[in-house]
């Protein structure tokens, strides 16, 4: 089993201009678990969306399933140690992809290219409570309705109750 995480900085309009994303998903059933919007991208926003995609998962924290990967990039939010404190107490096993290599986090960084150009991009966002809305509707819709042909058309999560 494979989660994969990552963070990117997206434009929030002239009030609160740059916001930070925080997703983590499931590499097997392209489910967005966890999510986290915030200013500044730290390692506590990063936390809240583990924690988001562990209470998604299992209903709680303190638990994942034995052997869980959590590959990431090498930046000091994954690398922090609030965050690593976590995912060991979780029982994850923390990965980290080679510098300047994207490619090994292709999973993620392509859901994020993806709500860029179908969510961030088609709306002139005035703030970030009017992003976080339209962030969290389409990751509903993303997880919910938006059939994935390496799923062989299935909605993310359609496929992992199908796999439980």
């Amino acid at each position: 089993m494979c989660w994969s995480t990552d963070i990117a900085r997206l434009w929030c309009g002239e009030q609160d201009r740059w916001f930070a994303l925080t997703l983590v998903m499931d590499c097997h059933t392209r489910e967005v678990l966890g999510w986290s919007l915030s200013k500044r991208g730290n390692a506590k926003s990063a936390v809240a969306a583990l924690e988001d995609a562990l209470l998604t998962r299992y209903g709680v924290i303190g638990k994942a399933t034995p052997g869980l990967q959590l590959p990431s990039d090498n930046g000091l939010v994954f690398t922090s140690r609030l965050y690593t404190t976590l995912a060991t107490q979780c029982g994850l096993t923390q990965g980290f992809i080679h510098t300047h290599t994207p490619q090994q986090n292709g999973m993620v960084e392509r859901l994020i290219k993806t709500i860029k150009e179908q969510c961030i991009w088609i709306h002139n966002f005035t703030s970030m409570h009017e992003a976080r809305a339209a962030v969290g509707k389409w990751l509903e819709f993303y997880n919910t309705e938006r059939p994935h042909q390496v799923l062989n058309t299935k909605k993310p999560a359609k496929a992992y109750e199908l796999a439980a």
